[in-house]
């Protein structure tokens, strides 16, 4: 009998925690966020960097630093892959349906056509605990878009 944990810790979710993508802080950047999560202790400290303007507006880079599970690391290098170079009317589908995917305890399927390697995260989403680790980094990004905005830039 498979461990309901092997859903949880593909080998897709444990390649992108041994090898992540865009980790590290990088410059220029627009706004840098750091999340906690008090649960579990995951941590995340984000960049993001913009390009152009209203509908154009583009993520250019992303870059983090993730201290924390296997899950969270892992979610933070799919997103900044999925993220970079798209711009942020391009990202908002991708963004809702990977929260509402895997807020949904299995109930609405990864659509991976739409969210890539973050079908490899779904199977967070039958553990509730889990969650929170899995949206650390999306919700990161999503304050720092708010942030760039508020301050204007770019």
């Amino acid at each position: 009998m498979t461990s309901p944990l092997a859903s949880l810790y593909t080998e897709l979710v444990m390649e992108h925690d041994k090898r992540p993508l865009h980790a590290g802080l990088r410059e220029p950047f627009d706004t840098e966020v750091h999340h906690v999560n008090p649960t579990c202790g995951d941590e995340i400290t984000l960049r993001l960097h913009l390009e152009g303007s209203g509908e154009q507006l583009r993520v250019t880079d992303l870059s983090y630093e993730a201290i924390g599970c296997a899950m969270s690391r892992a979610s933070a290098s799919i997103m900044s892959d999925l993220l970079i170079g798209r711009t942020i009317t391009e990202i908002l589908p991708v963004q809702e349906h990977f929260e509402a995917a895997i807020g949904s305890r299995g109930r609405i399927p990864g659509d991976q056509e739409l969210i890539g390697d973050g079908i490899a995260l779904m199977g967070a989403a039958k553990f509730p605990a889990r969650i929170k680790c899995v949206l650390m980094p999306w919700k990161a990004y999503q304050a720092a878009l708010v942030e760039a905005r508020t301050l204007g830039q770019p």
